[in-house]
């Protein structure tokens, strides 16, 4: 039988770690006085921070929610880890060599630190084959679009070679099992076998708020390939699409200290974003904006003030429209306020970074547009306002976004405005929203 960890290991690795540094990957945290920090949950949702960590007593509380523990806790509920890999996470961030109390491995170790190891390796398996001959058709796309090497480096981009098992032999000879690469999402199963899932495409790799690789986004680059264009891992115990945002590891620190967050559409454009200088860029990872989404954020944003600032990059075609309206369906989840970007042209922000340079991506941003005002005109455009009863109609459709913004201080105002686009009198609109 494998041994536990040594009680008085556990104690050490929990007394060299500062508590507030944990969750403060997860949580934007604020002063509260001597000796406390607050921020906003991370177990239930609210508006106003209730969760209070205690860094000199390595202890924190929610007393919204009733929460509490310490690190190891935080990280066992945060991460659904065990204790022993909550434990062993620690000791490996301070650098801390555990023992076991029969000398061996710590009894089960964990399936999820064995998937997150194998994505480790399979990055570094991709990220060696970037710089190979075959994947020069990999190296001349991100050329195409504005990235040289340093940046490929910076974003961790690879490449995986069109191979059926190549990286299935890499990883088993690091000591992986067939079943731990399937329950990783790095290998599919057909009727010859186990097959690489990632096939002569380019590979950007997919970390969690604390920068883990938990899954991988691919693009394809070859024509005889007959799969999507953008391939992504599968669901895995790690990897949870609707709750992962990409670049998100690296924006983080930005977006808690500017309180904005830029959502942008796809891996290219977060690249062009913070190359740009927009380095609170983040896209979602084949899936629609949602609710999951928006709880990560909303921790991370600090946004229980207000003050903070969401903008949606979306291109200017009507797919671009429908997913703005998405967004806003959830805008209410949001106490910071939303905003739109859409470039001139339709252009998204790694096409505007190469036709009109960074400047253009951080002006793009700039001059966003309330999501109310966004919605309003989209709506607005569906009718025909030359008629009276396409006016009609259209108020019909508009007041009640008008009625339903959260904010009484801008009613009035969105009255009006909604009153000047109809060409009608305000009272008349007025009725209408009240």
């Amino acid at each position: 039988m494998a041994g536990r960890i040594r009680q008085s290991d556990v104690e050490e690795v929990k007394a060299r770690t500062n508590i507030a540094d944990i969750v403060g990957e997860h949580v934007s945290l604020k002063s509260a006085g001597v000796g406390s920090m607050k921020g906003l949950c991370p177990f239930h949702d609210e508006r106003s921070p209730s969760f209070h960590v205690r860094p000199q007593l390595g202890y924190y509380h929610c007393f919204g929610c009733g929460e509490s523990g310490d690190a190891y806790t935080f990280l066992q509920r945060m991460d659904h880890v065990t204790f022993t890999e909550a434990v062993e996470r620690l000791a490996g961030r301070i650098g801390y060599e555990l023992h076991y109390e029969d000398g061996g491995p710590a009894e089960g170790a964990g399936n999820r630190a064995r998937l997150l190891a194998a994505n480790r390796a399979a990055e570094e398996f991709f990220l060696e084959q970037l710089g190979t001959p075959e994947a020069e058709v990999g190296r001349r796309f991100l050329g195409e679009r504005g990235f040289d090497a340093d940046a490929a480096r910076h974003f961790g981009v690879g490449f995986a070679p069109k191979s059926w098992e190549t990286l299935t032999k890499h990883l088993r000879g690091k000591g992986f099992t067939t079943e731990e690469l399937a329950a990783s999402g790095l290998v599919s199963q057909g009727d010859r076998g186990v097959y690489d899932r990632f096939r002569g495409r380019l590979i950007w790799p997919i970390r969690d708020v604390t920068g883990q690789t938990v899954g991988f986004g691919a693009r394809k680059l070859l024509e005889d390939d007959p799969g999507p264009k953008y391939l992504n891992t599968p669901e895995t115990a790690v990897y949870h699409k609707a709750q992962v945002l990409y670049g998100l590891d690296l924006a983080k620190r930005e977006i808690s200290k500017t309180h904005r967050v830029v959502v942008v559409e796809g891996y290219t454009d977060v690249m062009a974003c913070h190359l740009a200088g927009v380095t609170t860029a983040i896209a979602t990872c084949g899936t629609a904006f949602g609710v999951d989404h928006i709880k990560v954020l909303r921790r991370v944003l600090g946004d229980d003030s207000g003050l903070g600032e969401v903008v949606f990059t979306f291109d200017g075609d009507a797919a671009g429209q429908k997913a703005a309206m998405r967004a806003f369906a959830e805008e209410r989840r949001f106490a910071a306020q939303t905003f739109v970007a859409v470039a001139p042209d339709g252009l998204d922000p790694c096409d505007l970074r190469l036709a009109r340079g960074d400047a253009a991506v951080r002006s793009l941003v700039e001059s966003k547009t309330p999501m109310f005002e966004f919605v309003i005109r989209t709506t607005l455009a569906r009718f025909d306002l030359e008629t009276v009863e396409g006016r009609v109609a259209a108020l019909r459709a508009a007041a009640p976004i008008v009625a339903d913004i959260r904010d009484p201080a801008l009613r009035p105002g969105y009255t009006r405005e909604l009153a000047r686009m109809l060409g009608m009198e305000l009272e008349e609109v007025g009725r209408a929203v009240r």
